[in-house]
């Protein structure tokens, strides 16, 4: 009996793992609801899904404005449990095509978190100004780097 159900079990189990999304999408707020920013912000996608410590993870951050955009950069800063914990700067167009021609287009930023990196509740805050330093948008979303050694979850 316990052979039957094993055999029932194993195949019902792998085709659930092959349903597990390899790829997440989170929650976005724009860091002042109030503003009018020049580029919307439509989704943020992370991938793999779950992150994984010591391995690429791809923020894929999809967008649009109504004009073109030449050049800029971007501003990340990411928080642990609330505390400001690291900041980077990157240059808009090594994280998408420029210039930006107005309408739909994605940044994309690989990161690597190191394996070290401790459990726990992240924010990440991004914003993006132009070449005059006039700010385009500010986006923020949360994620968890899971208890396991390695493996991270995003929260939706």
């Amino acid at each position: 009996m316990a052979i039957v159900l094993f055999k029932l079990f194993v195949p019902l189990f792998l085709s659930l793992c092959l349903l597990v999304p390899l790829s997440q999408a989170t929650k976005v707020d724009y860091c002042n609801k109030k503003a009018e920013y020049d580029v919307k912000v439509s989704g943020v996608e992370i991938s793999p899904y779950p992150v994984v410590r010591g391995k690429p993870a791809t923020f894929s951050i999809s967008a649009s404005t109504g004009e073109a955009i030449s050049g800029g950069k971007l501003v990340i800063d990411v928080s642990y449990f609330g505390i400001h914990i690291h900041e980077e700067t990157h240059d808009l167009c090594t994280e998408t095509d420029c210039p930006v021609s107005a309408g739909d287009f994605v940044i994309s930023h690989s990161q690597v978190l190191p394996g070290f990196t401790p459990p726990g509740s992240y924010t990440l805050e991004m914003r993006m100004e132009d070449a005059n330093k006039h700010q385009l948008t500010c986006i923020s979303f949360g994620f968890s780097i899971g208890f396991i050694a390695s493996e991270a979850v995003a929260d939706v």
